[in-house]
């Protein structure tokens, strides 16, 4: 009897890794939607002011796990607790990409774990944020890191299908250089939120000790310097003719570059309308759709003519 039960749990582990393994594609495009996901409940946090709705970590108050719920006070403790469980969300997806890929792709098993290691690393660094009492320099990587996960999901969707790139003329060096404003347009934009009113709880008044005029002026001057690059990177991308002339990645550029707009449009407001937390949301989601768009324009860009092709 017991080696008849062990042959069924068994047989259903295996089903269950064999399903895993058949709609791993699924996973990926998950994993995208979740770590974006997580940037927009993240903010909801803070725009709510409910970052301290849990007063600690990893429990939420000492001694429970759970919320404690009060009638004059149920907002923050809820918001905070469901952004809390969200993480089991991502690490279910996170499971699933890295046994699809593990036992479909052996040439992307390694960087299948990485979703996974980076909900960790995040639960880590959002329970210090909530330790440290929301101090800036600690919800700005945690913001950065969830970008980062973005950037490298959509990567990994695109090699896990084996995207086709684009033929062409190397361009690898132009590439770096608006991965790298990239990286720093996204740093500053960090800066500027942790100098910014939208503390995450009405008590944590410590932000960081910047004038949040001067460093968004200093944010919108990287978005400026982005936009030249692209452009010049675009002129470049329809000007090459060693391919007959054929644009291969243009709906790429093309929501790129409504999306850079969009969010360029949505700053500029919210900050001549006193940062009004509605717009404050929307550049929150525009942060995840601007990573997802580069790391796609990224990812085609790359030519066989290129040193050391990444996968």
């Amino acid at each position: 009897m017991l080696t008849r039960s062990v042959s069924a749990v068994r047989r259903a582990f295996i089903w269950v890794l064999d399903w895993i393994t058949r709609h791993t594609r699924g996973f990926i495009l998950a994993n995208i939607v979740t770590q974006a996901g997580i940037i927009v409940t993240g903010g909801i946090v803070r725009l709510t002011g409910s970052g301290l709705g849990c007063s600690t970590w990893p429990q939420c108050e000492p001694g429970s796990f759970t919320p404690e719920f009060h009638p004059e006070q149920w907002l923050h403790p809820a918001v905070e607790f469901g952004n809390r469980m969200l993480t089991f969300v991502l690490a279910a997806v996170a499971l699933g990409v890295a046994i699809g890929l593990w036992r479909s792709r052996p040439d992307l098993k390694w960087w299948g774990l990485v979703p996974g290691i980076g909900v960790i690393v995040q639960a880590v660094v959002g329970g210090i944020t909530v330790l440290v009492e929301l101090h800036p320099l600690v919800v700005a990587p945690h913001l950065l890191l969830s970008a980062a996960l973005v950037w490298f999901s959509v990567w990994l969707a695109l090699t896990h299908r084996r995207a086709p790139r684009r033929d062409g003329k190397s361009i690898v060096w132009h590439q770096r250089g608006l991965s790298l404003i990239v990286a720093i347009l996204l740093f500053l934009g960090a800066l500027t939120t942790g100098a910014g009113p939208h503390s995450g709880d009405i008590d944590a008044t410590e932000r960081l000790a910047l004038d949040p005029a001067a460093i968004a002026r200093a944010h919108a001057a990287a978005v400026w310097i982005f936009l030249a690059v692209f452009a010049a990177l675009v002129w470049r991308i329809r000007r090459d003719h060693s391919v007959g002339g054929r644009d291969e990645v243009r709906k790429a550029w093309i929501v790129l570059a409504a999306v850079t707009l969009f969010q360029g449009a949505v700053g500029y407001v919210q900050y001549f309308t006193g940062l009004p937390e509605v717009l404050v949301a929307l550049h929150l989601i525009g942060i995840g759709l601007f990573a997802a768009a580069h790391a796609a324009l990224h990812y085609l860009l790359k030519t066989s003519a290129d040193p050391a092709l990444a996968r």
